[in-house]
């Protein structure tokens, strides 16, 4: 009874998504395109695809080059309108993946805003030395207001947009059927070793149009660094060590499986994605911390959750002298990296100073 139940309001719910849709292809509401750049990066499934590792990596690519600024709504944040985020702006201001980009990128100008027209409309009223010639909008293929020249769809390997369901039954915010809308699509967290046959089998599901561009992308996890690097009184390793994770992301099972290849055991603490750890929190990572009996021992987060704890007021000692993050990139399979790059690149250079000639003609 409960699964029909899921399936009717999934019928429901797609039937409003898809007239909102429409009545933006009818104009009758209306998308705008601005005389710059834009590149949007986003999903049609809630939960982690990896979108602030694929923004971090077309910062990377951009910012030595370009003047790039990045705009999100701040998910969490306890403000409003549009926000420049600073180094030592908090998590309640601005949301923990705003605040990660600018810690990780101080020069670039990382924005919030939850209508993204009015953000990207602030940015460019900036003085001329500090106006961007690149946005990247965080989270933006459902919000339809904006018209980004590059749309940027992620999909995971393991759970392809083709094979889930609508909200509530599965994950999607709209039907699969809307990635037609992308100019890029990226199926995030594939084997290390991903086989061509496998390839050719995610072309054909996704049915990918002449159009857009498929690449695959897998994780790849750096070595630990100290949240309180003044605390540590030793070098610490995961390699051979019992962990305890904690937590608070959409989807920490990659991250889990890289530890249990690397681990002799693993403990969790496991909260809600963007979850706001307290002092009451941190109470229990000791406890469960001190639980474990192994001599070689080390606490690991997520570089997210780092964001959301290093600022606590009262940690304990023996967790700040324990406590590491795991940092984070993508790459790119078998040579997608030299396509994507120069796609990226030629569009932002050929289109950042055509303010006035900047039309659907020179879109992406």
């Amino acid at each position: 009874m409960k699964k029909l139940i899921l399936i009717l309001l999934s019928w429901l719910y797609g039937l409003v998504v898809a007239i909102r849709n429409r009545l933006f292809e009818m104009e009758i509401l209306h998308s705008k395109e601005f005389s710059i750049p834009t590149i949007s990066v986003g999903n049609i499934a809630v939960g982690g695809t990896g979108k602030t590792p694929h923004t971090e990596y077309l910062v990377r690519l951009l910012y030595q080059e370009f003047k790039v600024a990045t705009l999100s709504r701040g998910y969490k944040r306890k403000t409003k309108s549009f926000h420049i985020v600073q180094v030592d702006s908090t998590v309640s201001e601005v949301g923990d993946e705003p605040l990660q980009i600018k810690q990780k990128f101080p020069e670039i100008t990382v924005a919030v805003d939850e209508k993204r027209v009015h953000g990207v409309e602030e940015l460019l009223k900036s003085e001329k030395h500090h106006r961007p010639e690149v946005v990247l909008l965080d989270d933006a293929f459902q919000h339809r207001y904006i018209n980004p020249g590059v749309n940027i769809l992620l999909t995971e390997y393991n759970r392809l947009v083709t094979q889930d369901h609508l909200l509530p039954y599965g994950r999607l915010r709209e039907r699969a059927s809307n990635r037609i809308r992308a100019n890029m699509i990226i199926v995030t967290k594939c084997p290390g070793e991903l086989k061509p046959i496998d390839e050719r089998i995610i072309t054909k599901e996704l049915e990918i149009k002449p159009f857009q561009n498929l690449y695959f992308t897998t994780l790849e996890y750096g070595a630990p660094v100290p949240v309180f690097p003044g605390k540590v009184k030793e070098a610490y390793s995961h390699i051979g060590s019992a962990v305890l994770l904690v937590t608070g992301i959409a989807n920490p099972k990659p991250l889990k499986d890289y530890l249990r290849h690397h681990t002799i055991e693993i403990h969790e603490l496991t909260f809600s994605d963007h979850h706001n750890f307290t002092n009451k929190d941190m109470e229990r990572v000791e406890e469960g911390f001190l639980e474990i009996q192994s001599p070689r021992k080390i606490i690991i987060t997520t570089e997210k959750d780092m964001i959301r704890i290093e600022r606590l007021n009262h940690v304990p000692d023996i967790v700040k002298e324990s406590l590491h993050y795991i940092p984070l990139e993508i790459k790119f399979l078998n040579d997608g990296k030299k396509n994507f790059d120069r796609k990226i690149l030629n569009y932002v250079r050929e289109n950042k100073n055509n303010f006035d000639l900047y039309t659907r003609a020179n879109r992406f």
